[in-house]
This record gives C-alpha cells, structure tokens and sequence, in this order.
C-alpha cells in the first residue's frame, strides 16, 4: 500500500483521513480521524483511548465493526509512519451507529455523499491529472493553458467546460471581468511578467478577478498557479497550510489588497514539485475550498 493514493475529505473542518486500495478497488478510511470528529476531541492520545475502549466494548459484543477493521500505514502526530485501524465504507456507516447523536447523523450523511456528484467526478478527474501525460502539454501562464485545465477537469460535466463564459457573473456581490471585455482583460493577464513569486501572484489575482468560466474557477486557477510556480521558481504552494477560511478571507481582500494572499502563499511554498502526494492533498484542499461558497 506505500504507493497508494491518500485522500483528504473534510467534516466541520476536521480531516478524514483515506487510502485507495488498489487490490480491492476501494477507499479505507482511518478510524481515529472518524473518532476525534464524532466526540469532537482534538486531542490525540485521548481519541486514541477512547477508540481502545470502544473497540475492546464492541468485541465483546461480536461487533462487526472490529472485524472489519484492517490496519495501513498512517502518518501520526510523531511524524513516523505507524500501523493504524482503517475501516472501509460499510465499516465507517456502521461505526458511525455506535455514536447515537444527530452530530453522527449528519456525519453520515455527509459521508453518504456520493461521488457521483459533478464535484465528485471532477476531483477523480483532477487525481487523474497528475498521473496523465497531459499535464506536460498544458501551456504555462496562459489563458489557453486556463482552458485545457478547466476541459480536462470539467469535460463531460459541463457543456461549457472550457469555453470563456459569454456572460456576466457576480459572487458576493464582487462583479467579475464584464463579459464583453473578456478576451481583451485575458490578454492583458497573459502578457503579464512572471519573473518573480509577486508577478506570479499578482497575475493570479487578476485571472480570478476575471473569472473566465461560468464554474470551476478556483479549482482551475490553482492549478494554473501551481504550474506557473514550479515552471518559473522551482516552488508550488502546499495547500494544507492554509487554512479555508484564511485563504477564502485572503482572496476577498486580493482585489484591493494582495500583500495578505502573498504572505499566505509564501508561508506555504514548497521544493517538493514533483511529488505525487503534494498533488493529491493540494487536490483536496483545493475542492474544500469551494463547498458551500
């Protein structure tokens, strides 16, 4: 399982943690991470206790839960790989009963939520990218690069999937690049400098204050930026230093103010450009950033 793909999920901002099992064609998800979110612990050795008592509990009662837990190597608090209770789908919905409250209700049906969702097929999509010989193809820091991300993400999800927007939207009352304006404002973005970390992102700034798609522009964009970063400076940004809420506040204030999106950037640029599970996470923290904006 060493080259297995680690996914990162996300419930009232605590991480669920889950690994891909090729063999059996499914995810495993991990059993404290499950535990810490469902008695709301935040501290480790208590989460990990109470999961020792819970599960000697649920053998004496010949639970199923227990015998359907396998164990995969997790990174824990130490920084040092150690062997941890995983349980798959079924084995999650079940452990989820044992917790009788309507927290764990609505954790299960969020945990229900299926893939089968345009942002569930996008975010399989966007795994996908990584691995792919596309991703060598894209061009860098220009808009039709922006469009070969949006269509490979969005392709078959929606009909406009890389195709600039022909109409005017809004968010919050923010009024994007005005439509027929567009293909002149992509210009000007395109032929900005990205010679240094603050052209790169001052040229982020303005592609999103452009919005060019009528969906899917922020998963867009930060690929887009990542690309540019580890073409020009060697770097990307390790997403899951930052948080959702400081990055969605960060973004709001980059028409106006950008020096609070540059420190955060900053912060949480990495060398590790090539390296699969950086891609993954940033995947993740990516489509995290939109639910319910």
């Amino acid at each position: 399982m060493s080259n297995s793909k680690i996914s990162i999920r996300f419930f009232d901002d605590r991480q669920v943690r889950a690994v891909w099992d090729e063999q059996n064609a499914k995810w495993w998800f991990s059993v404290l991470d499950i535990v810490a979110v469902l008695t709301q612990q935040e501290d480790y050795t208590k989460t990990r206790n109470y999961w020792k008592y819970l599960k000697a509990k649920l053998k004496k009662e010949n639970s199923q839960v227990v015998s359907a837990t396998t164990q995969l190597k997790f990174l824990a608090p130490d920084g040092k790989m150690r062997l941890a209770d995983m349980l798959d789908y079924a084995g999650i919905i079940a452990l989820g009963k044992e917790f009788p409250s309507k927290k764990a209700n609505r954790f299960i049906e969020w945990f229900t939520f299926s893939d089968e969702s345009i942002d569930g097929k996008s975010k399989i999509k966007a795994y996908s990218l990584f691995e792919s010989s596309f991703i060598d193809s894209i061009e860098v820091g220009t808009t039709k690069g922006l469009q070969q991300i949006h269509a490979y993400l969005f392709g078959g999800l929606y009909d406009f999937a890389g195709q600039i927007r022909q109409k005017n939207i809004s968010k919050g009352g923010f009024q994007f690049a005005v439509a027929r304006f567009l293909d002149s404002t992509l210009k000007q973005i395109e032929a900005m400098p990205e010679n240094t970390f603050e052209d790169v992102v001052n040229k982020y700034v303005e592609m999103n204050i452009a919005h060019p798609f009528m969906e899917g522009n922020g998963r867009t964009t930060r690929v887009w930026l990542d690309l540019i970063l580890k073409k020009r400076l060697k770097k990307c940004v390790d997403w899951s230093k930052i948080s959702k809420q400081d990055y969605m506040n960060a973004m709001k204030l980059s028409p106006i103010e950008s020096n609070v999106l540059k420190l955060l950037l900053e912060n949480a640029l990495t060398s590790q450009i090539n390296d699969r599970e950086m891609f993954l996470k940033g995947i993740d923290y990516s489509y995290y950033y939109e639910e319910n904006e």
